[in-house]
């Protein structure tokens, strides 16, 4: 059978045989969170609460700042300690951040909840906001703003991404293989909302047991479609491509072309809203790479220190081993972290670290491995020497924008260049001098 793919792409080593075989187990409470107000796209949540407060679990303690913002809630039952800007490397920025210190076990505060077939689309939708719930393969996009397109684009196919494309994570492997019917639930709330026809899953080849699973237990509601492994597959645009054919035009969005894509972890978050009345207050993580003593798959609070997750989930570093590298996410895409008692957002889906290679750049050499690659049509060497020289608007004029910052101009070029950095850093110098317009 041929496999559904795209155009370019890198296969780094998988390293996945780590952890895709352990369950996921769930963690611990941790005796501290960190919340940020801003862990969604768009603008940040407004902080709700003041220090000395007491807050139950699932307690809202920020709210939206805007139209594409999101719900924050409380992680766990205790007090709040301090509310202060802090910096935040996701957003490369400092921002506001609730710290709860918690007592005890858990006092829930719930949403509305129940059937979904007794609430009206408008009901669905508003109480996934009130969740909270945002992408949980790493975009963070807020999801009620997914499942609410402008009237003039018809969404007719809603594409489910299991790919988990990222070298090392496996989260969302064992979500399909342990929560397969409670992720179905989330797709038939979505179909409700958005009253799509089509919908598909697509799983990389390597999670064969998934794919075998999948088809047997959803046969007939959901169209299971086996992806060349290749990384990044699971990219929003290409993952469309592979399954549907169907181009994203540039500068453009999934809705342009009839399609919503969501996460597995987000649908299983959907089900947990709207049957359950949970809002987005932990996810499934994987603790993972070679430096760790322990690898796995966690449920784990949003909020938590990852220097608490990898001593007490991972059982801390292995010995002997000297300026570990550690990664929010995995190693393609994943952010450096400096701080470790930096805490884990709604967007984290693992933590990885790994043992540190010298690797020192050199100069360009024109090879054109970066532009066979880029699975965006684009000319990384280029846009990386424009973005040196500080030519913006010559960048843009070539794509700039439309980079997914994926990472595989950097891992195949032979002279280790590192083009992601320059690029990230060049969009963000053109969109201030724009004024924050693309």
């Amino acid at each position: 059978m041929r496999l559904a793919t795209f155009k370019g792409g890198v296969h780094p080593p998988e390293r996945k045989e780590l952890s895709k075989d352990i369950p996921i187990q769930k963690a611990p409470l941790p005796e501290k969170v960190i919340v940020f107000m801003q862990q969604h796209a768009g603008a940040p949540a407004k902080p709700v609460v003041e220090v000395g407060q007491r807050v139950k679990t699932g307690q809202i303690i920020g709210e939206p700042g805007g139209f594409i913002s999101a719900y924050v809630h409380s992680p766990v039952t205790g007090t709040v300690v301090e509310v202060k800007k802090i910096s935040n490397v996701i957003f490369s920025a400092a921002v506001e951040a609730v710290t709860i210190q918690r007592e005890g076990e858990d006092e829930w505060e719930l949403l509305p909840h129940g059937d979904f077939e007794k609430f009206s689309n408008e009901e669905l939708i508003e109480n996934i906001k009130k969740a909270g719930i945002v992408g949980l393969g790493g975009a963070m996009f807020p999801t009620h703003v997914k499942l609410t397109p402008p009237k003039d684009k018809k969404i007719d196919t809603l594409i489910i991404n299991g790919a988990e494309c990222e070298p090392y994570l496996t989260i969302d492997h064992r979500m399909m293989l342990e929560k397969y019917e409670e992720i179905l639930l989330g797709i038939k709330i979505v179909k409700k909302i958005s009253g799509v026809k089509n919908v598909y899953i697509g799983i990389e080849e390597n999670k064969k047991d998934a794919i075998d699973l999948l088809k047997e237990k959803w046969k007939g509601q959901v169209i299971v479609v086996p992806l060349k492994t290749k990384y990044p597959q699971g990219a929003e645009k290409q993952l469309i491509y592979a399954i549907t054919r169907r181009e994203v035009p540039r500068g453009g969005l999934p809705m342009d072309v009839g399609v919503v894509v969501q996460n597995v972890s987000t649908m299983f978050a959907i089900k947990e809203a709207i049957i359950d009345g949970k809002p987005l207050i932990e996810r499934g993580l994987t603790v993972t790479g070679e430096a760790i003593n322990k690898p796995g798959n966690w449920w784990v609070r949003i909020g938590t220190p990852i220097s608490w997750i990898i001593d007490n989930l991972g059982q801390g570093f292995k010995d002997g081993i000297e300026n570990v590298k550690v990664l929010m996410g995995g190693p393609m895409m994943g952010i450096p972290i400096n701080k470790i008692d930096t805490p884990i957002v709604k967007g984290n889906n693992g933590i990885t670290s790994l043992i540190p290679e010298e690797q020192k750049g050199t100069f360009c050499i024109r090879c054109s491995y970066c532009v066979n690659v880029c699975p965006m049509g684009l000319q990384p060497y280029l846009l990386d020497l424009l973005g040196k020289k500080k030519r913006y608007d010559e960048a843009a004029q070539i794509g700039l924008l439309d980079c997914i910052e994926c990472g595989s101009c950097t891992y195949i070029c032979p002279a280790k260049v590192e083009h992601v950095k320059t690029i990230k850093l060049a969009k963000k110098v053109y969109r201030a001098l724009r004024g924050g317009r693309k």
